[in-house]
């Protein structure tokens, strides 16, 4: 019985009658190890590997290339951990690889900016510009907008008021700094406070900023007359403290007690602390003044600020001639397009350049300008340690001012054609001769104060910016379109005087300048589909400039009652009364 089950087994292996040897030890329990008496492992290995041998097509080799490949592949199979070497050796040869090339042939890296990122405007615009030229659609100037105020009938901000005003609380002396707008927002603010603590507001003094470098008063650039009188049911305004005030602080401006106001503050501040001491030392000096009260103010507030800003605050009489005579030039020149002109805000000064931190295509002379210019304007504030500044980042933000050139491809794919009339409402343009002349190519009926009015017609404003801001913002204000291209207190002042004055509408555009700086820099974008993106941009303007005023924005972009409604009306809503 016992042969018997040997004989059957020995027909899976071995001789017959023999029996077969147990299968070789795992090498997971073997460890590898060879055990004496287990000649059939080897055997084992010895067909495996005469099996290789004929997969591989090395069964006709002879006896000794046979025995070689026996021995080689038996020692593999037996020593598996020599494979793990595999990838060393494979990095040897590279190595030896690269050794052997020549020290002076470097690889290409080929890397690729990230879209929007990189100023090439000047490539897209010599690409378009045969097509742009024979493009012959109809103008846009004389269809832009289509939309109305969607608020029902239009009413303004203002209600007059005819009441007799109470005894004062005391004095308020504020000086309003920064430029043109920042000052109206000052003075706004301050007759708008004034109002609401009960006090006597002095004339605000302009401070004499090392930027503009504007020593104008308040009467150099407003009707003062006109603004004492516009106000005079609501606030008692004068030009100076009477004598006996100043006789308990030496006459000396700088002994008066000084707020030191954070900005954006409510109007509970001012009525917890401020108002307590006005009326214990019956004078106060708040300096500086600029953006001290919060947007989110009762309504009481926004209707002083809405009086200052659209009724009392008139330009004095020499500014408001010269512009109404530049308006009227500039109409006259619009002949072709019934009198409608688009006006352009154009940020392209070198301080705002250089204060961006964009890169465009001036190469190393550029940055070295830009670098000084930053160093003389802001002294350490770019340079400081940690800072870094990503240009590239900046312009796919929408961060970076647009050239006159970026302007004109806009403009030109909004649909306004060559023969429209622009006014430019700008500083000393950056590389004017350079940057400038894409911009008149394209819109060759280009005009500026400078070209509209005389050198002797300018001479008196010449040496003051916030005088020659002013003639800018009159011109822009009766304009068809109004195009802002960086933001900033100019635009939003005039989209909400605008608002004022075409019964709820801005007629602005306010490009999406994340968009312009990707669709400016694609390399494959053709002359209609740049203008179709353009022409829904412009739609998008069109409607925006119909909504209504969101919570915590500025009354002055937004002067309509709708807005007023909208603000917090838990605190005071009505001005405190002498005590």
């Amino acid at each position: 019985m016992q042969g018997h089950v040997y004989s059957r087994l020995g027909s899976f292996g071995g001789s017959a009658g023999t029996p077969s040897p147990p299968p070789p030890p795992s090498p997971a329990r073997g460890g590898g190890r060879r055990t004496p008496g287990k000649a059939g492992s080897a055997r084992g290995s010895q067909e495996a590997a005469v099996a290789a041998a004929a997969a591989l097509g090395v069964a006709g080799w002879g006896g000794a290339a046979r025995r070689t490949a026996w021995a080689l592949l038996a020692a593999l199979l037996r020593r598996q951990a020599v494979f793990l070497f595999a990838p060393l050796l494979y990095v040897a040869a590279m190595l030896l690889y690269m050794g052997s090339l020549p020290l002076d042939v470097v690889p290409r890296i080929i890397t690729r900016s990230a879209p929007g990122s990189v100023y090439r405007s000047p490539q897209l615009y010599a690409r378009l510009r045969a097509e742009m030229d024979a493009d012959r659609s109809a103008d846009a100037l004389a269809t832009v907008w289509r939309h109305t105020y969607k608020g029902g009938a239009w009413r303004p901000c203002i209600s007059n008021m005819t009441n007799s005003l109470p005894e004062s609380n005391g004095y308020i002396y504020v000086e309003a700094n920064g430029g043109l707008n920042q000052q109206r927002t000052s003075i706004c603010n301050a007759v708008a406070i004034a109002g609401f603590l009960n006090a006597t507001l002095i004339i605000p003094n302009f401070h004499f900023h090392s930027i503009w470098k504007d020593p104008s008063k308040f009467s150099d650039i407003y009707d003062e007359e006109h603004f004492v009188k516009r106000l005079q049911n609501d606030v008692r305004i004068v030009d100076k403290v009477p004598d006996y005030i100043m006789e308990r602080f030496g006459h000396n401006i700088t002994n008066v007690f000084n707020f030191k106001i954070k900005a954006w503050s409510p109007i509970k501040y001012y009525k917890d602390v401020v108002l307590p001491k006005l009326v214990e030392e019956r004078f106060i000096r708040i300096s500086p003044f600029a953006n001290r009260l919060s947007f989110d103010a009762p309504p009481v507030v926004q209707r002083l600020r809405c009086l200052v800003n659209f009724e009392a605050l008139k330009f004095a009489n020499p500014v408001a001639s010269l512009s109404e005579t530049l308006i009227s030039r500039m109409r006259a020149k619009s002949a072709e397009s019934n009198g409608k002109y688009i006006a352009v805000h154009l940020r392209f000064e070198e301080d705002m350049v250089a204060f961006s931190c964009c890169v465009y295509d001036g190469g190393d002379e550029e940055k070295k300008e830009m670098d000084v210019a930053r160093e003389i304007g802001w002294k350490g504030k770019f340079t400081k340690r940690g800072r870094v500044i990503r240009p590239g980042v900046i312009r796919m933000n929408g961060k970076c001012p647009l050239t006159p050139l970026e302007v004109g491809l806009m403009l030109r794919g909004m649909g306004f054609n060559n023969k429209t009339a622009i006014f430019l409402a700008s500083g000393k343009i950056y590389k004017s001769e350079k940057t400038m002349a894409p911009l008149l190519e394209m819109f060759p009926l280009l005009q500026t104060k400078e070209t509209l009015a005389s050198d002797e017609e300018l001479a008196p404003f010449k040496d003051f910016s916030s005088r020659m801001a002013a003639i800018d913002y009159s011109i822009c204000t009766y304009s068809e379109v109004f195009v802002t291209t960086q933001g900033g207190n100019f635009p939003h002042f005039l989209m909400g005087h605008r608002r004022y004055l075409y019964g709820g509408h801005s007629k602005t555009i306010k490009p999406d300048k994340r968009r312009l700086a990707i669709l400016f820099d694609n390399p494959r974008i053709g002359w209609k589909s740049l203008k179709r993106h353009l022409l829904n941009m412009r739609a998008h303007s069109d409607t925006k400039g119909v909504e209504l005023k969101r919570p915590n924005e500025s009354i002055y972009t937004f002067p309509c009652p709708d807005c007023m409604c909208r603000v917090n009306r838990t605190t005071h809503s009505k001005p405190i009364h002498a005590r």
